[in-house]
């Protein structure tokens, strides 16, 4: 089972195709653990990410940088553990042998569920973010496997108090079609380039 949220998406659906293309002996359910819960909340949550993001996008960042202290952080638990309860019905019915997470509020949902002996499930965190923010590590030791972007990570959890067997720098999902190869001569040809120039491609978003 996966669990995800969001942007998170595109992350675990590169790795329920992975799955999916090497083990045939695997059931895998793909779950946006935030709409499941709550379809009202997921709605509001990434609006106001999407405008605050473009609009305040300092004021996003230091609501981030603080959502796991303070009030903050008592009001992200209360609501985890209040979500779990709903979660619990989805768990019940799969029993999963394992569930991959690739949002924090999913881990956190889950070892919630774990600690009270709801499911006996293996839980692999797998961040998705380049810095260990300290949403994806509440109940840490509940966790089995973390899955991180870079070494720098896995030294910098292991300074957390995360078990270094733990964790694994694997870097971030990212779907087969990045390793597929393009002929550049006809790429080029056909936006009308040329070779013997360096060319430049910007990406942007709204």
């Amino acid at each position: 089972m996966q669990l995800m949220a969001g942007g998170h998406l595109s992350a675990a659906r590169s790795i329920k195709e992975y799955i999916e293309n090497n083990y045939n002996d695997v059931e895998i359910n793909l779950v946006d653990c935030v709409k499941y819960v709550n379809k009202t909340l997921d709605k509001i949550t990434t609006t106001a990410y999407n405008e605050m993001a473009k609009k305040a996008p300092r004021l996003w960042g230091s609501i981030y940088s603080n959502s796991a202290k303070g009030i903050l952080g008592n009001i992200s638990n209360s609501s985890n553990k209040l979500m779990s309860r709903k979660l619990d019905n989805l768990l019940q019915d799969y029993n999963p042998d394992l569930i991959i997470s690739t949002h924090p509020f999913g881990s956190q949902m889950c070892t919630i569920l774990k600690k009270k002996g709801r499911t006996n499930a293996k839980i692999a965190t797998v961040m998705t973010d380049y810095a260990p923010h300290d949403q994806w590590l509440v109940n840490s030791d509940l966790v089995d496997y973390f899955f991180v972007a870079h070494d720098g990570m896995k030294q910098d959890l292991t300074k957390k108090g995360i078990l270094k067997d733990k964790i694994f720098a694997t870097g971030i999902p990212l779907s087969n079609r990045f390793l597929t190869s393009y002929p550049k001569k006809e790429i080029l040809e056909e936006l009308g380039l040329v070779q013997n120039k360096r060319t430049i491609l910007f990406f942007a978003g709204r």
